[in-house]
This record gives structure tokens, C-alpha cells and sequence, in this order.
């Protein structure tokens, strides 16, 4: 793997209205496939960092948003209206619109994936070749959604960058295996500090009106229906959120995705060892091999 090919740029363009911050992973070779990488709902796109720099290294172009009202996007001053699947829709097709990109693969962790299935069956439809969504499905589980809500709508704050590092390898503890790095640049590229000094989750609280104000976002069967392209999804063997009869049932509706489990996860895996790196390049150079 050629990391000296690898280069990240951190980016920003107006999308319906709002500044949105992206990191831009070009390979040294102009002209080669991209990927959309698109991360989680309380979460930033330095998450996709391990995934980017390993399709990077193969000639991949990588674009990895920060939703808005996470990481370094602008919080939204309407968040009842703004913070749904809708508009990060809207946002997503401004996004590769301005960046002139009319083919590209699609990876979403959560509400990532959500993101992609609406987008590939409505604003991108024929624009996604290839979808990967990363344990998440048409159809939530509810508890695991209320788990959700009770620490992302309101985030902890500490006195320290070390509490906050610990509480993250609690919260996160699902993801899988993460070493001492890993854990490090999630804490650092997903910390804000609030105006009494402490430290606390990089996103804005009122992105949780998602699940008041759009209640039905996340019930997306006639919307998974629709896809007519490649699906992978991944599922963590141990995910609250995607329960295992309905990544079955994705296997026989819509596009009939090719699911596969991966072990030693919940909710979600972090798409940063090998194997889960490797199953996921297989999956979209399949396009390349065929197209």
C-alpha cells in the first residue's frame, strides 16, 4: 500500500445554504473511481480516515462530509426542519454537483447508509453505481434507537481531553477492535470545548429533533424497494440496531443485498482492519472489473 500516493485535503463549499466541511482524499493518479464515505448520526467524517486512506492508496478518490450540524459543518439555524434525511439528501447531491462528479460508489456508516439508500433511490438515483451500507437497513430497531437519542441528545462534558477519550471507548466500545491511535484521533477530530472549558461532543444537540420532528425518517422499506443497484450491507454480529431478520429480509426486497456479518462488532463496525477494509474494496472494484 503506497501511502506517499495518499493526500487529504480539508474542504469547504456552501450546500443548499450552508457551509459544509469535507475531507477530499485524492490519489496521486487523477481519474480514477470515487467514493462518497459518509459517517454516523452523533459522528464526524474523520471516522472514515482508516477507509479513505486505504482506497486512496489503490487510485480511489474519497469524499468524506461532515453532516451538517457535526464536526466542522455549520449547525443549522433551523434544526426542526433541517436536521432529516431530506435535506442531507439535498445537501449530499449539491455536495457532488458542485464537485462535478457524475459516477461515484456509495459508503455510509448508519445514518451514512440511510443517507445513501434515499439519495440512490431519489436526488442521485443512476449517479450511485454501487451502495454500502454499514449496519444500518431500511427498518431500526427501537431500542437500540431510544439508546441512541439518550447520549447523543445530550452529550457529557468533562474537564478533560483524557475523560473524554474514555467515555468515547465506552460509547463507542461496539465499533470493534481500535488501537490507542485510533481512539486518540476519533477523540481529538470529535471534541469541542464549551464556553466554561470543558470538553464535549463536536455536534450540535438539537440534530436529535431528526427522530421528533421526522418521526417515520428512518422507515425506508419503499425507499430500499426502489434501489436498482448493488447493495452491500455489513452487520455487526452483536448490532442492537440492525437486528439479523431484517438484514435477512434485505436479502430477498429491492435490490436483494448481498449481506454479510462481521464478527466481534455491534453498532457499527469502524471500517479500519484489514478484513473489513479488503471486503469492502472487493465489493466496489466489482464495478470496476465488470463496468
Amino acid at each position: 500500500m503506497n501511502f506517499a500516493a495518499v493526500e487529504s485535503r480539508s474542504r469547504y463549499l456552501v450546500c443548499e445554504g450552508r457551509e459544509i466541511h469535507f475531507m477530499d482524499w485524492v490519489p496521486a493518479q487523477a481519474g480514477g473511481p470515487v467514493v462518497v464515505a459518509w459517517h454516523g448520526l452523533a459522528r464526524t467524517g474523520r471516522d472514515m480516515d482508516p477507509l479513505a486512506a486505504h482506497l486512496c492508496a489503490q487510485g480511489w478518490r474519497v469524499i468524506c462530509p461532515d453532516t451538517i450540524g457535526r464536526g466542522l459543518s455549520q449547525w443549522s439555524p433551523k434544526p426542526e426542519a433541517e436536521y432529516c434525511l431530506d435535506f442531507y439528501s439535498r445537501i449530499a447531491r449539491s455536495l457532488v454537483d458542485q464537485l462535478g462528479l457524475q459516477r461515484f460508489h456509495w459508503v455510509g456508516t448508519s445514518m451514512g447508509g440511510a443517507i445513501g439508500m434515499v439519495c440512490a433511490a431519489g436526488p442521485l438515483q443512476g449517479r450511485i453505481e454501487r451502495l454500502v451500507l454499514n449496519d444500518i437497513g431500511p427498518q431500526l430497531a427501537a431500542p437500540a434507537v431510544q439508546r441512541i437519542r439518550s447520549y447523543a441528545g445530550s452529550p457529557a462534558a468533562f474537564a478533560t481531553m483524557g475523560e473524554l477519550e474514555q467515555y468515547f471507548r465506552t460509547v463507542y466500545k461496539p465499533y470493534g477492535y481500535l488501537p490507542d491511535a485510533q481512539w486518540r484521533l476519533l477523540t481529538e477530530s470529535s471534541a469541542r470545548r464549551l464556553p466554561d472549558g470543558r470538553v464535549t461532543p463536536h455536534y450540535d444537540p438539537a440534530m436529535v429533533m431528526q427522530f421528533e420532528h421526522h418521526p417515520q425518517d428512518y422507515e425506508l422499506w419503499p425507499t430500499f424497494d426502489r434501489i436498482d443497484v448493488p447493495v452491500l450491507c455489513l452487520r455487526g454480529a452483536q448490532s442492537d440496531l440492525l437486528v439479523a431478520d431484517t438484514a435477512e429480509a434485505m436479502r430477498d426486497r429491492g435490490p436483494r443485498a448481498l449481506v454479510v456479518t462481521i464478527a466481534g462488532c455491534g453498532h457499527a463496525p469502524a471500517l479500519n482492519v484489514p478484513d473489513q477494509l479488503e471486503l469492502v474494496q472487493r465489493f466496489l472494484s466489482e464495478a470496476r472489473s465488470t463496468g
